[in-house]
């Protein structure tokens, strides 16, 4: 996992640069539409030599000069506030697009809105001239069971009660006429009454199916609770998009380079901590391989010491009679070498 680490930092890195890369050249293209496809080629060329000078910077950064260091950082912490500035001109463009369909559902909305409130107006207009007319049915009916005549009999002296007819039949027309004019009343506010409920029908339709609205729920919600407008909200969203995005991706890739510079140094290990496995051997290692031969030699032939070989290693050393000079064996050098790298 130690060395798997840094690669899967890497991955990250060029993962977010690459996502990061591609927002910023459309959304640069986006702003400068006229010529999208130059526009295109450059930003590109530009975020490979943004990545490619953090990594000269991370790796050279105690061998080069200052003029250059200065140079470098500046050009990469430019070039990544264009990156910035292209991922925000391809998000707000994004949210633009949902804004102006969001806007043509709002007049869709507000126009059946408007056809509601007439609607309204007029509901509540034969609902007072329904209230009048059940008052003037109540009324004429009243006169009606009141159309009496009282008047005495010269002959017998006593009060008779009577009813005009004619007076009846005039309160009964107009109570008659009082009563159709209620019921066409009664039938056009029920047909008002349908067209409203159609319409608020509409309206949820359009608030619950449209994809539009779906996506900005969550923004409209924020801006009611927080009696802010969407427009800024989404603003202050994609500038924190945009001040984590690309600065994130440079770190990461200065990360993976330290952490493969981190992995390879501890992959070295000294020299010292191998030398036992690679020494020539010690002198001691001569005479215990002597004093053995000795011993097998005496366990043989008894304890005499007579049958030693003549070729010991202390008689190794011959001279030249001519040049006077010590010509060394091979085990003799053997021996030197080996006193030289103990000593």
């Amino acid at each position: 996992m130690k060395k798997t680490f840094p690669y899967i930092v890497l991955i990250a890195a060029l993962s977010l640069a690459g996502i990061a890369a591609y927002y910023s050249v459309f959304g640069l293209s986006k702003l400068f539409s006229a010529k999208a496809t130059a526009v295109i080629i450059m930003a590109s060329a530009l975020e490979i030599s943004k990545l490619v000078t953090a990594t000269f910077l991370h790796r050279f950064w105690n061998k080069i000069s200052v003029l250059l260091k200065t140079y470098l950082t500046s050009a990469v912490i430019i070039l990544m506030m264009i990156t910035s500035l292209g991922i925000y001109g391809f998000l707000t463009s994004a949210y633009q697009t949902t804004s102006d369909e969001l806007i043509v559902l709002d007049k869709q909305v507000n126009i059946i809105e408007m056809k509601k409130n007439r609607f309204q107006e007029q509901l509540n207009s034969y609902s007072a001239e329904k209230n009048q007319l059940a008052n003037s049915i109540s009324e004429l009916t009243k006169g009606l069971s009141n159309n009496k005549i009282q008047w005495r009999d010269k002959e017998s002296g006593q009060i008779i009660t009577s009813t005009s007819s004619k007076t009846r039949k005039v309160l009964q027309g107009q109570l008659n006429d009082f009563k159709l004019q209620r019921n066409d009343v009664s039938l056009k506010i029920e047909s008002l009454s349908d067209s409203i409920t159609n319409l608020d029908l509409q309206v949820l339709d359009i608030n619950t199916n449209s994809e539009v609205t779906s996506e900005v729920g969550p923004l409209k919600y924020i801006s009611n609770i927080s009696n802010i407008p969407m427009d800024n909200i989404v603003n202050y969203f994609v500038l924190a998009f945009i001040f984590v995005f690309d600065p994130l991706a440079i770190l990461l890739l200065i990360s993976a380079n330290k952490a493969f510079s981190i992995v390879q140094n501890d992959s070295k290990t000294p020299i010292e901590d191998h030398k036992d496995h690679f020494r020539p051997p010690h002198p001691s290692d001569a005479y215990e391989e002597e004093s053995e031969q000795r011993m097998n030699i005496i366990g043989q032939n008894g304890n005499d010491g007579l049958h030693y070989d003549s070729g010991s290693i202390e008689q190794e050393n011959i001279y030249n009679e001519e040049n006077k000079m010590p010509i060394q064996s091979e085990p003799a050098k053997q021996e030197r070498a080996s006193n030289a790298y103990w000593s």
